[in-house]
């Protein structure tokens, strides 16, 4: 059996640039935000002191949340559980495991198991009592259908399988007994048990699972067994949480039990940064969510908490496309990778706490590996790159070949703080050596669909968390319905190969070769530009606020948060 330990505090990043003055929206703005949450008993002053006694929580009041943007259905097979709504699908649903923000798994509603016949059986045995907050139990009749729909999705319904959940060799979840769950693989599977505390795997009632996609886009039809539930909302203003008052089965690697302190959790979507930032700072809300990094220094100082922590996932970069154009040519991908200055990028835009990437994988990934001489900043080196492959600097600056110029659109991510500063640098850097590149601006809504049909893009940027390094291969290549990033489709065939090879190792030592492998393969191909350690969830949040966690991949909890 597993031991549960708790997960080691994080401290606030220590910052070495000070700046705080940015255009807010203006005064009206402000002033009508501060009413709205007023109206949800929000207000706590900025100023508020911590001198009570902020060491033994104290029940009650609602915390307010402030976020860019929620969507307009809540379908969690067709959100893919974004950076946004996962802070609130992590309120309403429990997983089967808590994973850290070091990955380390320990129990939650599966309070043990048995890893069996070479990793290829799994045994959950889960607490007994948990129920949905509509009254049904969460038994292994219901652990079955999740975990089924996690990894197969149902086409039929529109029901798509859980992104990273390792399905490759999946062959069927069993109801042993109302507590019991066998879970069957076809081969070593070492990724499903950390994979049951990603935050795609998120325990739904049967109902809910049974329900027409339409009818799902309802949160209000989204039961969970979580420690919250949805009282109201009104989509795209706000979102009511209330607490449980039966709930008592929260994960003890956080310490608490029984119900939630909060009364209530109230998220309101507020569009301009800048105004959420003063709202918090006015007091008129506790949370703000993806503040801009270069105000952190100025917000730590004022005494408010800007903490910034990293998932297990991949580094903030480009997905290249291998299949066409320019970067079907090894050279100038790799190219590419020498012309960033990921130095001057983080000296410019970021405080003091992001780190340089090393690999595609952040470094806090247990199996991470440092290969950063792979794409090292090397601006000559790049230049010998291109000429090799008859990419010409022409007078007007840029390079041509074929009547071509060498030129790329670059699309900063929304759900990623600062990408924007991030690309503009990079284009400076990319013109420096002949390469052409201009910005195109995606606002939030769009990007979801933007992404879709992205195949003219080249260069993608990529966020993305996961919990298990097992799962990578599941992206690497079109393979048994992969996600193919780089689109190789099956053309590389060591690309596949690694890819079957992470997702079917029986050990963690193999496993471990094996990621090192695919990593420097996947960098040295030129296949992913790595930028900087992937930082994609800040939370500004106020001095009276006290508790909250974070997990491996980087959401904030507010099961054991409460106010002072």
């Amino acid at each position: 059996m597993t031991q549960a330990t708790p997960p080691a505090e994080r401290k606030p990043p220590m910052i070495r640039r000070n700046r705080f003055y940015r255009a807010v929206a203006g005064a009206a703005a402000v002033a009508a935000l501060a009413l709205s949450v007023a109206a949800c008993g929000g207000g706590s002053g900025a100023a508020s002191s911590n001198a009570a006694n902020t060491s033994t929580p104290k029940d009650g009041g609602n915390l307010t949340f402030l976020i860019q943007e929620f969507p307009t259905g809540w379908v969690s097979s067709e959100s893919n559980i974004s950076s946004y709504e996962g802070n609130l699908w992590g309120e309403i649903t429990d997983k089967l495991v808590y994973v850290s923000s070091t990955g380390q798994v320990s129990p939650w509603i599966a309070t043990s198991w048995q890893t069996e016949d070479n990793a290829t059986k799994f045994i959950l045995h889960l607490k007994p009592g948990v129920t949905f907050s509509d009254g049904s139990p969460l038994n292994a009749a219901a652990v079955v259908d999740n975990i089924t729909l996690w990894a197969k999705g149902d086409p039929s319904r529109g029901i798509a399988k859980v992104g990273l959940f390792p399905a490759l060799n999946f062959e069927k979840a069993t109801a042993v007994n109302t507590d019991t769950v066998e879970v069957d693989f076809s081969k070593p599977t070492l990724g499903f048990i950390p994979t049951l505390g990603y935050h795609g795997s998120i325990l739904l009632s049967p109902k809910t699972l049974a329900l027409p996609v339409s009818q799902q886009a309802n949160l209000l039809n989204e039961i969970g067994s979580g420690p919250f539930v949805v009282k109201s909302y009104q989509t795209g203003v706000s979102y009511t949480l209330v607490k449980r008052a039966n709930y008592n089965w929260g994960p003890p690697a956080l310490g608490h039990t029984g119900p939630a302190y909060l009364d209530s959790l109230t998220y309101k979507v507020v569009a301009d940064e800048s105004t959420r930032e003063q709202a918090v700072v006015a007091g008129d809300a506790q949370v703000d969510f993806n503040v801009t990094p270069s105000d952190i220094p100025s917000l730590e100082a004022q005494g408010f908490t800007v903490a910034t922590p990293r998932y297990l996932g991949f580094v903030d970069g480009f997905e290249v496309d291998a299949s066409a154009g320019p970067t079907s040519s090894l050279q100038v991908r790799q190219a590419l990778q020498h012309a960033i200055n990921r130095t001057q990028i983080l000296d410019t835009v970021y405080p003091k706490g992001w780190d340089l990437a090393t690999s595609f994988i952040q470094s806090n990934v247990p199996e991470a590996a440092n290969d950063s001489a792979l794409f090292s900043y090397d601006p000559s080196l790049s230049e010998s790159l291109l000429n090799q492959v008859g990419w010409v600097l022409g007078s007007d600056g840029y390079r041509h070949k074929d009547g071509q110029t060498l030129s790329f659109t670059l699309v900063p991510n929304p759900y990623v703080p600062s990408t924007q500063q991030e690309d503009e640098l990079i284009a400076q850097q990319f013109q420096k050596i002949g390469i052409k590149a201009q910005l195109k601006i995606v606002p939030l809504s769009d990007y979801a669909s933007f992404t879709a049909v992205s195949a003219n893009y080249p260069l993608l940027s990529v966020s993305r968390s996961f919990i298990d390094f097992s799962t990578v291969g599941g992206v690497l290549t079109s393979l048994n319905g992969g996600q193919n990033w780089f689109a190789v489709g099956t053309s590389d065939k060591t690309l596949d190969t690694l890819s079957q090879e992470i997702e079917s190792a029986s050990s963690t030592s193999e496993r471990d070769t094996v990621a090192n492998q695919v990593q420097k393969y996947v960098l040295t191909e030129g296949y992913f530009i790595p930028v900087v350690q992937q930082v994609q969830r800040i939370y500004l949040i106020a001095p009276n606020v006290h508790g909250v966690a974070y997990n491996g991949v980087a959401y904030a909890n507010f099961y054991t948060a409460w106010l002072s």
